[in-house]
C-alpha cells in the first residue's frame, strides 16, 4: 500500500503542475489518458478477470446491498443538505452525488489489490461497472437535472452508457467467453494494467484538480462543514451500511466494502460542470476523501 499511496502522491503532483505550467496542453493530454484507460485499458483487464468471476449468491446479494446502500445514503445527504447545513439546491445536490458516488476504479482496483490481493480483482470490477458505473449515468446524472441550473436529458446519457460504454461489453463479454479465451497467464498479464492505469488515473486527478483551482478559492481546500459532510458520508455510512447488510443477512465479497468505501469519485466534476452543481464542493470532496482513503490505507497495511 506504500507503494500505491506514493505513486499516487507523485501522480497527481505531476498533473497540478502540467496544468499550471501548460494549462490547456495539459487538460488535452489529461482527455486523452482518460481515453486510452476507458477505450484501451480497462476493457482488457476487465475481460480477462471478469471471467473469473464466480456467479453466487453472495455476489448477487452484493449488488443488490450496494443499491440499498446507496440509495439510503443519497436520502441521508439530501436530508443533511436541506434541514441541517441548508443549503442551496445546487449544493444539496452536490453533496448527494459526492456522498454516493465514488472513485472505484483508478483508485478503487489498485487499492483491493494491493488491500486484498488479486483474487478479489473480479470481485471488485464487477461492483466498478455494475454499480458505480450505471449510478453514475442514472443516479448522478438524475441529481444534476433536478438539482442543477442547467443540463442535458438524462436519457442521452442513459443511451451512452449502453452505447459507448467499453467497460460494460467488457464485462458482458468476460462473462459469456469460455475459459480458454481467458488462460490464467493472460489474466495475469492483464493485472499489469491495474497498475498501469493508476499514475494515469491521478495524473487526470490532478489536471482535473488544478483546472478547478478557481473554484475552490484556494488549493488545498478548506474542509468545510458541507464538504466534511459529503466526505463522511462517503467513507462512512455508506460501507457501514453495505457491512451492515453483509452481517446481519448474507456474507458479500469483502471488496465490496472497500468499494463502497472509495473517494468520491472524479466523475462527479463532470456533472457539476454539466449540469451546474456545486463544482468547488465537488472538487474539495474528491481531494479530501482520497487522503483520507489512502491514509488509511497505510495504516492497513502496516497493521
Amino acid at each position: 500500500m506504500i507503494p500505491i499511496a506514493a505513486v499516487i502522491g507523485v501522480a497527481t503532483a505531476v498533473g497540478l503542475g502540467a496544468e499550471h505550467r501548460w494549462h490547456e496542453r495539459a487538460e488535452v493530454a489529461s482527455r486523452r489518458v482518460l481515453t486510452t484507460v476507458l477505450w484501451g485499458l480497462l476493457p482488457v483487464v476487465i475481460f480477462f478477470n471478469i471471467g473469473t468471476l464466480e456467479l453466487t449468491a453472495r455476489v448477487g446479494a452484493g449488488i443488490g446491498f450496494a443499491y440499498v446502500a446507496l440509495a439510503a445514503t443519497v436520502g441521508a445527504a439530501y436530508l443533511v443538505g436541506t434541514r441541517i447545513l441548508r443549503l442551496s439546491r445546487p449544493s444539496v445536490g452536490a453533496l448527494m452525488g459526492a456522498a454516493a458516488l465514488g472513485n472505484t476504479g483508478y483508485l478503487g482496483l489498485p487499492f483491493t489489490a494491493a488491500l486484498l490481493g488479486f483474487d478479489e480483482l473480479p470481485n471488485a470490477l464487477a461492483y466498478d461497472v455494475l454499480v458505480s458505473s450505471f449510478a453514475l449515468v442514472t443516479v448522478g446524472f438524475s441529481l444534476g437535472a433536478a438539482f442543477g441550473t442547467r443540463g442535458e436529458r438524462a436519457r442521452d446519457r442513459l443511451r451512452s452508457f449502453f452505447t459507448r460504454n467499453p467497460p460494460l461489453w467488457a464485462t458482458v463479454g468476460g462473462l459469456l467467453a469460455p475459459a480458454a479465451l481467458t488462460p490464467e497467464w493472460a489474466v495475469d498479464a492483464s493485472r499489469v494494467l491495474v497498475l498501469v492505469i493508476l499514475p494515469l488515473g491521478f495524473f487526470a486527478v490532478g489536471v482535473t484538480l488544478a483546472s478547478e483551482a478557481g473554484a475552490l478559492g484556494r488549493f488545498p481546500p478548506r474542509l468545510t462543514a458541507p464538504v466534511a459532510w459529503a466526505v463522511g458520508l462517503k467513507l462512512a455510512l455508506l460501507p457501514a451500511l453495505l457491512f451492515t447488510l453483509s452481517t446481519v443477512l448474507l456474507d458479500v465479497p469483502d471488496s465490496y466494502v472497500t468499494q463502497a468505501g472509495m473517494a468520491c469519485a472524479l466523475n462527479m466534476l463532470v456533472i457539476a460542470d454539466a449540469y451546474g452543481l456545486d463544482r468547488a464542493l465537488v472538487a474539495a470532496a474528491i481531494l479530501w476523501s482520497t487522503v483520507f482513503v489512502v491514509a488509511i490505507g497505510l495504516v492497513l497495511a502496516v497493521t
